[in-house]
């Protein structure tokens, strides 16, 4: 079972599947998540592509420190995984929280990023949602999150799909409900105190092919939040997919498997690695 070791010393477990010798893809969880919420990419990705999924620390197999987290440290974490697994300059796909933590790999390490995916996430924190992730982290706190699961899955999941797509939700995702409660509400904070206003001023610095997908029932990342995501990153092309929730890459695994395998298709052949010439749109 393999590990990277993060600087200040956390194991952070991860996982590589398909062909060696093709392009890498790394793929960053999001809130409460594990990379088993990945499965369904990794098997559609897997004649294609190399991919690596990891758990973030807090959640799965990984360390699960006590105290504070911040996302900035998320995207350190990464960048020890891929150095661990031998990979230099991969291609990044970022669900909701681990969108943000992709936004910040982008900016801090862009001679690593091949093209950014961003699936379902947000470069601010409104205050609505702010409120309601910190309700979710006072209620695993208070009643475990067991108490969390149904009520988080219900933001997650689009109505007519929530009775059919609810028993996966143990072994993919999107909420790993065996995480310790300390742990989840680390992850929140990592959230709340990430310094947006920030991010959105260095967002048009990112040049690598962007894709920024949303589902149109999608009531915790809105419509909204990913078009002004694609309005800040010149190179981004926004993709809506009609009935996806914020858990579009399980609900609607196969549309959304087919544009990431096309969009990452073009963004292979338009690379160049960073410093050499200037990121080509895809």
């Amino acid at each position: 079972m393999p590990f990277a070791v993060a600087a200040d010393g956390v194991r952070i477990h991860y996982e590589v599947t398909g062909i060696t010798k093709r392009a890498p893809v790394l793929l960053v969880q999001g809130l409460g998540g594990e990379k088993n919420s990945w499965n369904l990419q990794r098997a559609a990705l897997a004649l294609r592509h190399r991919t690596i999924a990891f758990d973030n620390r807090g959640a799965g197999r990984s360390d699960k420190p006590s105290g504070t987290y911040d996302l900035e440290q998320m995207a350190d974490d990464a960048i020890a995984v891929l150095d661990a697994a031998g990979l230099d300059a991969v291609h990044v796909v970022g669900l909701s929280m681990g969108g943000a933590i992709s936004q910040i790999i982008a900016l801090k390490y862009p001679h690593r990023v091949r093209s950014l995916t961003l699936v379902a996430t947000a470069c601010r924190n409104h205050q609505w949602r702010a409120d309601l992730l910190q309700s979710w982290a006072d209620t695993a706190a208070t009643d475990g999150m067991a108490s969390l699961g149904k009520e988080a899955a219900r933001w997650m999941i689009g109505p007519r799909s929530f009775r059919r797509i609810l028993p996966a939700l143990g072994w993919m995702g999107p909420l790993q409900l065996f995480n310790p409660p300390d742990a989840f509400v680390s992850q929140v904070q990592a959230i709340l105190t990430t310094d947006d206003r920030a991010l959105n001023d260095e967002l048009g610095n990112i040049t690598c092919p962007t894709m920024v997908v949303v589902g149109n029932q999608d009531v915790l990342t809105p419509r909204g939040d990913a078009e002004e995501i694609a309005s800040m990153i010149s190179t981004a092309e926004l993709v809506i997919i009609s009935g996806g929730a914020h858990g579009l890459h399980i609900e609607h695994a196969s549309t959304f498997n087919r544009i990431l395998v096309e969009f990452l298709g073009r963004a292979e052949k338009a690379y160049v690695p960073f410093g050499h010439a200037a990121a080509v749109a895809v």
